[in-house]
C-alpha cells in the first residue's frame, strides 16, 4: 500500500512537472505580450523600420550636458551622436562590428569585444521584442516585487552569449519601468547598471520614454531627456559605418 501511494506520488509529481514547463512559456509569452501590447502593439511596432531620437545627455559625474542623437535601424543598426564642449563623438554599430571616433583627434576605433557585445544588444530594435526567438534571447517570469509600494512584474530576459538583463514592468500599464544588468565601467571592470524609464509620452501609435536614467554601481551616471522621437525617416546603411 505504502508503495502505491510513493507510485502515485511520483507519477502526480511527474504531470505537474509536465504542466508546469508549458504553463511558464505561457505565463511569460503573455507578459512579453502585454508589454509590446502597451508599447504600441506588435502591428504598429513591426512597421516601424528606423528610429531618430534628439535630445540631451546629462554625464552627471563630469557636471557636463551635451546635445545627442540616436539612430536605430531595424533590426540591429545603431548609431550616436554627441558634442562635447566643441569635440564631436560618433558611436556605431553595423550590424557586426561596433566602432567610435575619438573626439580629440578624428580617429576611428573599434570598440574590444565586451563593450562590442555590449553596444550589439543596444542596437537590437523592435523585432528582437516582437520575435526574441530569432536572436535566441528568452524570458524567464521571476516574481512580483513591489518598489516604494508600487507593484512590478519581473521579468528576465536572457542573451544567446549568456548576459541576463532583469525588466521591471509596471504591473497597472505594463510599461518599463526599469532595467538592471551588468555593464562594463569607465575604469574596465564590471559594475551592476540600472537603466530607468520616465516620462512616457504617446508617439504615433507608440509610448514612448523621454526621459531615460542610468545608474551605475547605485550612483547617478547619466540622465538623458529626449526632446523628439521620429520614426521612419528612411536611414541608409551608410550612415551606421565609420571609415
Amino acid at each position: 500500500m505504502k508503495m502505491k501511494r510513493i507510485l502515485a506520488l511520483s507519477l502526480a509529481c511527474l504531470f505537474l512537472a509536465a504542466l508546469s514547463g508549458p504553463l511558464l512559456a505561457q505565463t511569460e509569452k503573455n507578459f512579453l505580450e502585454n508589454m509590446i501590447k502597451a508599447l504600441g502593439g506588435r502591428e504598429t511596432l513591426a512597421a516601424i523600420k528606423d528610429t531618430r531620437m534628439s535630445g540631451t545627455m546629462e554625464i552627471i559625474q563630469y557636471g557636463m550636458t551635451a546635445p545627442m542623437t540616436i539612430y536605430q535601424k531595424e533590426p540591429n543598426k545603431y548609431r550616436m551622436e554627441m558634442e562635447i564642449m566643441g569635440m564631436s563623438m560618433v558611436q556605431v554599430y553595423d550590424g557586426q562590428k561596433a566602432m567610435m571616433t575619438n573626439p580629440q583627434t578624428g580617429e576611428v576605433i573599434e570598440f574590444p569585444p565586451d563593450q562590442a557585445q555590449q553596444m550589439k544588444k543596444q542596437a537590437l530594435g523592435n523585432d528582437a521584442t516582437l520575435n526574441p526567438e530569432k536572436y535566441g534571447i528568452t524570458y524567464t517570469y521571476k516574481d512580483k516585487e513591489e518598489i516604494a509600494g508600487k507593484p512590478f512584474h519581473v521579468l528576465e530576459q536572457k542573451f544567446p552569449e549568456g548576459d541576463v538583463v532583469t525588466i521591471y514592468l509596471d504591473a497597472s500599464t505594463y510599461l518599463p519601468y526599469k532595467s538592471r544588468s551588468k555593464a562594463i565601467s569607465p575604469s574596465g571592470g564590471e559594475i551592476e547598471s540600472e537603466t530607468v524609464f520616465g516620462d512616457y509620452r504617446k508617439v504615433d501609435n507608440t509610448m514612448a520614454a523621454f526621459s531615460i536614467t542610468v545608474y551605475q554601481g547605485g550612483v547617478e551616471y547619466v540622465k538623458m531627456t529626449i526632446s523628439e522621437i521620429v520614426y521612419n525617416t528612411g536611414l541608409d546603411d551608410s550612415l551606421f559605418t565609420l571609415k
